[in-house]
């Protein structure tokens, strides 16, 4: 008995010549706090609220949604629509938990067709934060204006107010300290808010959208058809990659577009599902369309869809996750593979011929340069030489010298080798930890390893030469062994140190163009660049804003030659989106971006001293060991290690 009431937590009071008696400890939680609690499954964000309040406005009828942010939502998201409006009771009745007009009795939820049907957003909503709203029907003369803090009502009056309603929610988590201090940065929550509009107004072609941040337009969407909606979202870009899918059969219809083979991404964002017009999450599906593709697509690419699914509401349950992003069908093979027939037949009845990035064995890579390629001219991978040399206007020589001085003083023992010709001399290598593993590597600079005739300008073979292997690694000799190098993973640490240093200190160096370039972004990543654009500039960059979502480029970077301006910075703000969530801050995560797609990369043939230059500002870096996400660079092989992979012994 006594063990029991140390299990739950059971109290006891002793009063004089009586038996010890338990109080009761189980008790109702207060409305509010109640409240509280149930927000956090509803409300997890500003975009959470963006979200509800959207999707109150479409199931209210509205045909104009207008949507207002202040600080990513922290401080104010507001949503005005032209909808139906409400009755004095109906908006009182909105804030109370499970009240709602879409269902009735439980058998109603296999039957949904609206967004909302639990009746827990507003009341979840106004638990956390100051919501005032304004509504009015059509039929009466007055609106209500209805004030709530914290579930509590402020005020309840008539007021004047157009046709529809006009909900704005402040200072979110206001009440719930601990939670608003878990809120990410303003880009974080905006790029959230971004994508919920997004896939609402999607989902709604027909009606009109617009969306302002900060008193700044981002998004103004007229109603049209779904290719029209599709276009102004992401771009004009897009409307020439587009395929159309269209499939019925008596279980579903599948309708909307996928991307050609050639038009993918390295990362996700625009991979959108609907069912019944609600957007939902399903890697099972993904996979589906992935399959459709075949062979067409690499295997860590992301194709271009937006695909709607039409079924039975009793076919599926939606009421699985508070958020109703994740839905269960009755068949999900079936639909599956109606998906993955869909797309393969739309791809193929539209005569689409991909444009495939082959890694090209060595055979193809000593072609003549004139013959053509199969890589995307826009995707022509950099030399080292366009990014990795030294100007001798931002003192990189002397950088370079200095750091490699660093690292002889660092660590003791290593030293550089020998005279050019001759044979390394005992003590030239040294050993060094790098991650817990010892490490024994030669420190060299080009005219030290190599030696040229002087008479032909040719490298003396007699030198041990670095070489390439499948286009990806260089091998390079050591005393010990020798080093494997990953060619793409080395140039980004190179060029990641670079940047970082250009964005902190010394801005690289531009090169003005003779006839400028303009360029349109899809609207949320024309935002985005906005918000960067001082740091992109620092970069190298010369670029303003031309109205609207258009840019022009005045210059690029002076060592940046033979790549297409537009399709770099459009994959180094993919890349900065893919990093958002790491909270890296500007410098860092845009760093890492444009390193990444700077960087010589796989497949790429390199001649002996563009090689040797590789290796020498890789071990220059503070931190040649890692690339910027963590993937080595080089690996060191031992000859004791070798000889015991051969069986022991001695050679």
């Amino acid at each position: 008995m006594h063990t029991k009431r140390a299990l739950f937590g059971l109290k006891r009071t002793k009063t004089a010549g009586a038996r010890p008696i338990m109080t009761d400890v189980i008790q109702l939680l207060p409305e509010n706090v109640a409240n509280q609690i149930a927000a956090g499954e509803v409300v997890q964000r500003p975009s959470s609220v963006v979200k509800e309040l959207l999707e109150n406005a479409i199931d209210a009828g509205a045909t104009q949604i207008k949507l207002i942010v202040r600080d990513a939502g922290k401080t104010l998201v507001q949503v005005i629509d032209n909808g139906c409006g409400m009755s004095e009771t109906d908006a009182r009745m909105s804030f109370e938990r499970h009240a709602t007009s879409k269902i009735r009795e439980a058998k109603d939820l296999f039957a949904i067709h609206t967004m909302g049907f639990r009746g827990e957003a507003l009341a979840s909503i106004a638990a956390v934060a100051q919501v005032e709203m304004r509504t009015r029907r059509a039929v009466d003369e007055l609106g209500v204006r209805i004030a709530v803090e914290s579930s509590t009502i402020k005020a309840h009056e008539a007021c004047q107010s157009p046709t529809g309603t006009n909900i704005s929610v402040k200072n979110l988590f206001f009440n719930v300290p601990a939670r608003r201090n878990f809120l990410k940065s303003d880009p974080v929550e905006m790029r959230h808010i971004l994508d919920e509009f997004q896939r609402v107004a999607m989902a709604n072609p027909d009606l009109f959208f617009s969306l302002h941040h900060n008193d700044q337009e981002i998004f103004h969407l007229p109603p049209g058809n779904l290719r029209q909606r599709v276009v102004k979202i992401f771009g004009e870009a897009v409307n020439k990659k587009l395929v159309p899918v269209q499939q019925e059969t008596d279980i579903l219809r599948i309708s909307g577009f996928v991307g050609k083979p050639d038009y993918f991404k390295k990362v996700r964002g625009e991979q959108l599902f609907f069912v019944n017009k609600r957007f939902i999450k399903s890697n099972y599906l993904h996979h589906a369309v992935v399959s459709a593709y075949e062979d067409l697509l690499p295997s860590d690419a992301y194709p271009f869809y937006v695909l709607f699914l039409d079924i039975d509401p009793m076919r599926i349950d939606i009421n699985v996750h508070p958020t109703k992003q994740e839905i269960k069908f009755d068949d999900e093979k079936l639909v599956y593979n109606y998906l993955k027939v869909s797309v393969r037949h739309a791809l193929g009845s539209h005569n689409v011929t991909p444009t495939l990035d082959f890694e090209q064995e060595p055979a193809f890579q000593a072609m003549p340069t004139k013959t053509p390629s199969l890589r995307p001219e826009t995707e022509r991978p950099a030399s080292v030489g366009d990014f990795a040399r030294p100007r001798p206007d931002n003192g990189d020589d002397r950088r370079h010298e200095d750091n490699l001085r660093h690292w002889q003083r660092l660590y003791e023992g290593l030293e550089l080798v020998g005279k050019s010709g001759g044979a390394p001399e005992e003590g030239e290598a040294g050993n060094v930890a790098a991650g817990g593993n010892s490490l024994s590597f030669e420190v060299r600079t080009s005219a030290e390893n190599t030696s040229m005739d002087d008479e032909s300008g040719s490298f003396s073979k007699s030198q041990k030469e670095p070489y390439q292997i499948h286009g990806q690694y260089i091998v390079s000799h050591i005393k010990s062994g020798f080093l494997l190098i990953d060619q793409q993973a080395a140039s980004e640490r190179i060029l990641y140190e670079r940047y970082l240093e250009a964005l902190g200190s010394q801005p690289i160096a531009t090169q003005k163009l003779l006839f400028p370039k303009t360029f349109e972004l899809p609207a949320a990543d024309a935002a985005l660049l906005r918000d960067i654009l001082d740091e992109v500039n620092r970069l190298g960059f010369e670029i303003a804003e031309f109205g609207g979502n258009s840019f022009i480029i005045h210059g690029t970077p002076a060592d940046l030659s033979g790549v297409s301006e537009e399709a770099l910075l459009e994959k180094v703000l993919a890349q900065y989106k893919d990093n958002l969530e790491l909270e890296l801050g500007i410098q860092d995560n845009l760093a890492r971006a444009m390193a990444r797609n700077a960087a010589i990369r796989r497949g790429q043939s390199l001649t002996v001293p563009e090689m040797q230059d590789l290796i020498d500002r890789l071990f220059a870096c503070a931190v040649p060991f890692s690339s910027p996400s963590g993937r080595n660079t080089f690996i060191t092989f031992d000859l004791e290690e070798l000889q015991k992979r051969f069986g022991g012994g001695n050679f």
